[in-house]
């Protein structure tokens, strides 16, 4: 705010005196406006929409965000919750329907159905306990004293008879339950694989490949691709979560720094004003005449 004094002379005898009484005078006051974007900043970064909230964004706003973090919420938890309940389901129905001893049994005793004109030993991946891929087997007692806890699957190969022997399981772990269904090397161990497995081609891109089945081995791929299907919704539900914190962080800065630059548009506004100043030595009781002026 800018005040500019002017006191017009006097007219009486006391004129110098009221020389000494005239006086110009500027005065500014200006008084900054300063917003800290930070504040509502992390509050929308911890919660979406509560830095709508602190800058009295309208409250379809804060709504939107909050509606959609406790959406994506349980969203996630409902996806997590079903891929987890059908991930226990397919576990369960391998370790029923998948043994070692169905596996080194149709490797050695070969079964001799045919399908679409082709035989078992037409296929070199079910002719081999060892591949491109194994399984790990835990052993106990003397076996372990001799070969230690763990060996691969591969040495079913020169010793067939651990399929049998109690002092043999299998690591039922993350590779096992990916490896039974994904490679064929392992179809002889479903429970129906000497008696109704069967191939067929799949497409994959520009050529096609022979996948080797059993409708156990199918059953089990299914309920596989319907767990990770479900998973896959999790982690987008996920996605979902950290793009609104960042939105709403973003939008919540946005929205004070646009507050911020309208007051400081406002307060460039020009406002004057003129008035009479009252001199008691003058005769006419004008002593001068003040303008101010507010930016």
């Amino acid at each position: 705010m800018l005040s500019i004094c002017s006191v017009a002379a006097g007219q009486d005898t006391l004129e110098g005196e009221q020389q000494e009484q005239d006086t110009l005078s500027v005065v500014i006051h200006q008084e900054p406006v300063i917003q800290y974007p930070g504040k509502p900043l992390l509050m929308s970064l911890v919660l979406p929409g509560s830095g709508q909230y602190y800058n009295r964004e309208p409250m379809w706003k804060t709504a939107s965000f909050a509606g959609v973090e406790l959406a994506s919420i349980a969203t996630w938890a409902v996806c997590n919750s079903r891929a987890a309940n059908l991930k226990d389901e397919f576990q369960s129905f391998a370790n029923d329907n998948w043994t070692l001893a169905n596996w080194v049994t149709n490797r050695f005793f070969i079964p001799g159905r045919e399908n679409e004109g082709r035989l078992w030993s037409h296929f070199p991946a079910l002719l081999n306990l060892a591949g491109t891929h194994d399984l790990i087997l835990v052993l106990s007692g003397s076996l372990q004293e001799q070969y230690g806890e763990f060996v691969s699957s591969d040495s079913l190969e020169l010793h067939p008879e651990w399929a049998e022997s109690s002092e043999v399981t299998i690591a039922r772990d993350r590779h096992f339950y990916e490896n039974i269904g994904k490679y064929d090397q392992f179809l002889g161990g479903w429970a129906d694989a000497s008696s109704e497995w069967y191939w067929e081609e799949k497409d994959v891109g520009d050529t096609t490949e022979i996948v080797i089945k059993t409708p156990k081995k199918d059953h089990y791929l299914d309920q596989r691709k319907e767990s990770n299907d479900w998973l896959s919704f999790a982690k987008f539900s996920i996605s979902a979560i950290m793009f609104n914190h960042v939105i709403s962080g973003m939008d919540a800065v946005w929205s004070n720094q646009r507050k911020s630059s309208r007051k400081q548009q406002s307060n460039k506004t020009i406002d004057t004003d003129v008035s009479l100043l009252y001199n008691p030595y003058n005769t006419a009781g004008i002593g001068g005449l003040a303008i101010t002026v507010m930016f």
